[in-house]
């Protein structure tokens, strides 16, 4: 199994499309290195006429270690920020990590506003008021503390910081073209990867879905880990964003626009996170097990956007939207079945993440099958639900969620192609 990569920066390239999507956003290429990692895929059309292939790989800088939250200050300071609102939610607000964070932030002459109003799946309204309290306070960078909904929220706010307007006006890609401002992330979970992502997800009331933002500029300036502060999350919410990493591993690695980087990121934290998952659920506070998990998160937000996703995440979101329901148990559900449905046509990527949590053995599409069944094994175990039927999906919902679904981001870089057709089957058989 590779060693852990370190935070790389490589420039961005713009010089062609991988199926709709701009370069600068996914890589220059579809397969850049894949004949090497996955040699039965074949070359778009793009890469066969570009011939020189050019991967690119993104990060913030990373801050990460137990009690590294108190870095944030000297992070904080050295970006610029004065004034500065950090996001957060109530159930932190009552932990020790935000009063905390506060403290040290005062103490380092910072001037602090908070917005703690951030659902579980943020709503585009609490941007807006998010926003209103940025721009109320006089800040100048924003400092989110919290899981993956409060960081998204963050991103939101900045956004419309920087560009005005509405958030949803901002769906798809590099939709947001002034640069924001500053933005460090300390995350408090393990598994969203928002601290490192250039992704925002943002839940549209209105249509009862989620919506992606993606751009290059979301990527925060800092992303501090401390694993410290995972000893107070509840065990279902150590479940589901512990499946939600595995689920990034996977959907990178199998992503059309991976490269070597995010192959090393993706088989090294799939492997982490397969080995500490359940004795992290069992226990968030065992240090041991938190400081794995961390890592695995760290480096599946570091695959996932650079490789960007897959129909798992483009079929999680709608369902999200509507039923309200944790982003990670909905990926836990879905993934066995998406894995089935691209192994179809290529079980390689598959048959490689296999090998790294100890399935082998058969045809490579019976070692994909194997893949699928330990993964909906291993959400069992951690006590995620079995079925979307038990998160609020009906029959008759298959319908807009599939609509939903077809026209999400993730979708564009899922190694098959899939009809509405094939989306609706494969929301019914996950009911």
């Amino acid at each position: 199994m590779p060693g852990a990569p370190r935070a790389l920066h490589f420039p961005m390239c713009c010089d062609g499309q991988v199926r709709g999507v701009p370069t600068d956003v996914v890589g220059a290429s579809t397969v850049a290195a894949a004949r090497n990692l996955h040699p039965s895929r074949e070359p778009e059309a793009a890469d066969r006429a570009g011939g020189v292939h050019i991967a690119k790989f993104h990060t913030p800088e990373i801050i990460i270690g137990r009690g590294s939250l108190a870095e944030v200050p000297r992070a904080a300071a050295g970006l610029g920020m004065r004034r500065l609102l950090i996001v957060s939610d109530r159930g932190l607000v009552a932990t020790p990590w935000y009063p905390q964070l506060a403290h040290s932030l005062h103490t380092e002459k910072l001037s602090v506003s908070s917005f703690t109003d951030v659902s579980a799946n943020p709503r585009a309204p609490e941007i807006v008021a998010g926003f209103a309290r940025y721009e109320e306070s006089g800040a100048d960078g924003i400092v989110a503390l919290g899981g993956g909904s409060v960081i998204d929220a963050a991103k939101g706010i900045a956004i419309l910081a920087a560009n005005g307007g509405h958030i949803l006006e901002y769906e798809g890609i590099d939709r947001a073209r002034r640069p924001l401002p500053p933005l460090i992330a300390a995350p408090t979970t393990a598994g969203s990867g928002s601290d490192v992502s250039q992704f925002c997800i943002v839940n549209d009331v209105d249509r009862m879905t989620k919506v992606t933002i993606i751009g290059r500029g979301l990527v925060p300036d800092v992303s501090v880990v401390d694993p410290s502060t995972l000893a107070s999350l509840p065990p279902e919410v150590a479940a589901q964003s512990g499946m939600d990493a595995v689920t990034h591993c996977v959907e990178a690695y199998a992503s059309l626009a991976h490269n070597r980087l995010s192959d090393r990121a993706a088989l090294s934290s799939i492997g982490t996170a397969w080995r500490s998952i359940e004795r992290f659920v069992d226990d968030p506070s065992d240090p041991d097990a938190g400081t794995d998990m961390a890592y695995a998160a760290l480096e599946a937000g570091m695959a996932f956007t650079n490789a960007i996703l897959g129909a798992t995440h483009a079929m999680s979101h709608p369902v999200g939207g509507l039923c309200d329901a944790a982003h990670g148990a909905i990926n836990s559900v879905l993934l066995p079945h998406v894995i089935r449905f691209n192994a179809q046509t290529d079980p390689t990527p598959y048959v490689e993440l296999a090998s790294v949590v100890g399935v082998s053995g058969g045809t490579p599409h019976a070692i994909a099958e194997r893949l699928a069944d330990e993964v909906a094994s291993l959400a069992r175990r951690v006590g995620l639900p079995a079925d979307l039927r038990s998160l609020g999906v009906r029959d008759e919902h298959v319908g807009v969620l599939t609509a939903n679904a077809l026209l999400d981001a993730c979708m564009t870089t899922n190694p098959r192609k899939p009809t509405a057709h094939d989306v609706a089957r494969i929301y019914r058989e996950a009911l």
